[in-house]
């Protein structure tokens, strides 16, 4: 009763409605007809009036709904003294937006389970005195360098590094890793996993609103902000439904002569299936996909998904594992070895975001080279890096970006599936550093799966050398390529595709612009970066390229619900209508029957939190390597 009361308090036109027609109800049962009828008819005009005028506003702005149906059919009924089934339509509107909200909850309850259980506090240690009791304060105050204490079953409030003894956390909300993952002293924790059996020190390395966890909420809020495009889906059969049913209504009461059988077609006309199911089908696709790590940020965005005809990657990082490996140091010169080019190289590459930079730091430090002194260090953009290294100019990058300092630079030799990275010194080629980065072991299947749901193109655009980016392709199974990219190109390329609607997936900086330009960006959060998280329409919180595929596959199955609900719906009132028409159905029985209709529509506009995936099919998602759950952020694609 509680429960119904908060209801009833949250939606006060539902409860005037209740109350007026128990009112009713009561006096007709008691012989009063002539007053119950004034009560209904005088409360049904001011709830036509309410609703004409906002059809009008509608109208004006150029919206042509379907509440025109709604008002007919209250005015029918009134007209034509059945006032009991004008006071169930009225209770019909005014109980659709709490039926709605319903519904959407019980969609959205993925959604809402992530913001849920978003850590809200944080215990800070003092730093000169660790063994004093910890001090409680907001997450948001936490600032970078503070020492947290996290306790067993805690959520990690914001992202730094292990203190002291090792620990186990629980990662699967982050990554989809079923098994705890075991971390040691300066091992990075992200924000969102979950410490489990003993309390452990961290020393924060971001505040919460840069942290991984408080990133995945941030995208959650703008998700269950963004509009689904069902009021357009739904609209698309508003004037044909509405025309159909008038004319339905008006050869039932020329035909019979009976203004009552009017009254019994339209009042079944309603369009609430129109209205609630389709936006509650989008939502349970919102909500299926976040339960698999994909943060869909609006129902456009699964429409496109379920109509895509293009799907570009990019490589590094996307296909790739984005963890590239030094296989060969090549001098170019005698009077210069391996692992002096390779130490210069390393020193000015760590002022790089690049993803390879990572190769050939992680090279250098496996080597025992010490980082050299850098100053006056400058990253160009999608071509490399420039610095002055222990007095000399260092150039790492392009074999283009090298050849603006010494025209006589020449291409390493690649095997298939590898990367050069060229070096200049003093304005004089050096040498390159060759570096291989394997393709993902899913990116063959992902590939095909798309294929098989109907993708009619798929391409790679990518930043790196076209040697490297056909091996690649070749071996995911894509049959177009576009190397030597810089992220205008990708641009262009991505706009200049006529099998529309597009995909596109990438994970660094410079895919940032593609991903905006495209119907669909999916950015690869796990690792890659929040530009690219921030201009996607979708954000894979897993390393795993399987997802793409998947996501692709909750939009088609999400679009087929909704697209079934508005079918199901519209079927049924249409049945019934014809049957109304013939005299079998009274106006009164005809608005319960209405409220039948919309909840079958409701129910299995429900079916689309399932994703679409049947019992026991196989996917093409992967686990998360322990090596990628330890990766720092990088972005993608020379």
């Amino acid at each position: 009763m509680q429960r119904i009361a908060e209801v009833l308090k949250r939606y006060p036109i539902v409860a005037v409605t209740l109350g007026l027609l128990l009112v009713v109800i009561v006096l007709d049962l008691a012989g009063a007809g002539g007053p119950a009828q004034w009560l209904a008819t005088a409360y049904v005009i001011v709830i036509i009036a309410m609703t004409a005028y906002s059809m009008v506003r509608d109208v004006i702005r150029g919206h042509f709904g379907l509440d025109i149906l709604a008002v007919v059919a209250m005015a029918a009924a009134i007209a034509t003294g059945e006032y009991l089934a004008a006071m169930i339509v009225v209770l019909m509107l005014t109980g659709g937006e709490a039926l709605e909200d319903y519904a959407e909850l019980r969609a959205r309850r993925d959604l809402n389970a992530l913001l849920e259980r978003a850590p809200q506090s944080a215990h800070r240690l003092d730093p000169v005195h660790p063994d004093l009791p910890a001090t409680d304060l907001p997450v948001n105050e936490v600032a970078i360098g503070d020492l947290l204490l996290i306790k067993p079953a805690e959520i990690v409030p914001v992202d730094g590094t292990l203190v002291g003894s090792e620990a186990e956390f629980d990662e699967s909300s982050m990554t989809g890793e079923s098994l705890p993952v075991l971390h040691r002293d300066g091992d990075r924790i992200f924000s969102g996993t979950v410490n489990r059996d003993r309390a452990v020190t961290m020393r924060a390395t971001a505040d919460a609103a840069n942290s991984q966890y408080q990133q995945i909420l941030s995208l959650v809020r703008d998700a269950q902000q963004q509009k689904a495009p069902t009021v357009r889906l739904a609209d698309r059969y508003a004037v044909p439904f509405t025309i159909v049913s008038l004319i339905i209504a008006a050869l039932a009461w020329w035909l019979s002569g009976d203004p009552v059988r009017f009254a019994a077609v339209l009042v079944l006309a309603t369009p609430c299936p129109l209205l609630i199911a389709a936006p509650v089908a989008f939502i349970g696709g919102m909500s299926a996909a976040a339960r698999e790590g994909i943060i869909v940020k609006g129902g456009a965005t699964l429409e496109a998904l379920a109509k895509s005809r293009s799907v570009a990657f990019d490589k590094t990082g996307t296909l790739s594992h984005g963890e590239p490996e030094l296989v060969a140091v090549q001098p170019a010169h005698v009077d210069l070895d391996a692992d002096r080019l390779l130490q210069f190289a390393a020193s000015a590459e760590a002022h790089s975001s690049h993803v390879l930079a990572d190769g050939v730091i992680r090279a250098a430090r496996q080597r025992g080279l010490e980082s050299l002194p850098v100053s006056d260090a400058s990253e160009h953009a999608t071509q490399g890096v420039e610095a002055t290294v222990a007095g000399h100019l260092v150039r790492v990058g392009k074999l283009s970006f090298i050849r603006e300092n010494d025209a006589a630079a020449t291409a390493a030799e690649l095997d298939p599936g590898q990367t050069a990275v060229m070096v200049a010194i003093d304005g004089r080629f050096a040498g390159s550093l060759i570096l291989a980065d394997a393709l993902r072991k899913n990116a063959p299947q992902t590939v095909a799966r798309l294929q098989e749901m109907g993708v009619e193109r798929v391409l790679m655009v990518t930043g790196d050398n076209e040697q490297t980016a056909r091996s690649l392709a070749g071996e995911a199974g894509i049959p177009e390529v576009y190397a030597n990219l810089r992220p205008q190109d990708k641009v262009e390329i991505i706009r200049g595709l006529t099998e529309r609607p597009v995909t596109m997936v990438g994970d660094g900086v410079n895919d940032a612009p593609v991903l905006a330009i495209a119907e669909v960006g999916i950015a690869m959060g796990a690792r890659g970066s929040t530009a690219a998280s921030e201009s996607a329409d979708a954000v894979i919180r897993r390393d795993d390229i399987g997802l793409v595929a998947r996501a692709h596959e909750i939009g088609r199955h999400t679009y087929r619900v909704a697209l079934s609900a508005i079918w199901l719906g519209i079927a049924l009132s249409l049945g019934l209508m014809l049957i109304a028409a013939f005299g079998f159905i009274i106006p009164v029985v005809g608005a319960l029957l209405q409220e039948v209709v919309d909840l079958a529509a409701i129910l299995y506009a429900l079916r689309a939190r399932t994703g679409g995936r049947s019992r026991g099919e196989k996917t093409v998602t992967t686990h998360t390597t322990r090596s990628a759950q330890h990766a720092q952020t990088g972005s993608s694609g020379f």
